[in-house]
């Protein structure tokens, strides 16, 4: 990927904050899984339940490997690093140390994989998986552009990048454990 200024922007507002930016399914708010303090921001921004988890979203399973279970089995772990041709969310168990910000009360984290390449040029930039989630507050309809974005959040993200879907849809989930297919 040849990033544009804008992007390379988004990337150092990305370090320290939240961010909107598009992803491989919604129009998406994201900041850094490593970032304790940017994901209470984004819990803030939402008006989320602090009990609900948030989208581990990385380019490379190496990313999240320090939020999932140890005792994973690899051959687990290697269906977890398989791209899908439907942008699909796995429920893992989580690590011992995976922090609730990120969990919530379950006792999973969920993790999607995507060759999406704005989200591999963030991971391999910051050395992080993303925090994911949709651009809008709980219970309001997901921001498909800067408009709707700005009546949601006014000033308050670090940096925006504009849609580049408008019709696109939230990825399935599936428990990595049982197979069953949660959405």
């Amino acid at each position: 990927m040849n990033p544009s200024k804008r992007q390379i922007m988004a990337l150092d507002y990305l370090r320290e904050g939240v961010i909107a930016h598009p992803t491989d399914t919604v129009y998406g708010l994201a900041c850094l899984a490593n970032n304790p303090s940017a994901i209470k921001t984004l819990i803030d921004l939402k008006k989320r339940d602090s009990d609900k988890g948030f989208i581990l979203l990385t380019s490379d399973v190496d990313y999240v490997l320090p939020y999932i279970d140890e005792n994973l089995d690899i051959d687990l772990i290697n269906k977890l690093s398989q791209l899908t041709a439907i942008p699909t969310t796995y429920l893992v168990p989580k690590s011992e140390t995976a922090s609730s910000l990120i969990s919530g009360a379950s006792e999973f984290v969920a993790v999607r994989v995507t060759s999406e390449p704005l989200v591999r040029f963030f991971c391999e930039n910051t050395g992080s998986a993303l925090i994911s989630t949709s651009a809008n507050p709980q219970g309001q309809k997901v921001a498909s552009n800067m408009l709707e974005l700005k009546t949601y959040f006014k000033q308050a993200l670090s940096f925006v990048l504009p849609p580049n879907k408008y019709d696109s849809e939230p990825s399935i989930i599936i428990n990595l454990i049982t197979g069953e297919q949660i959405r």
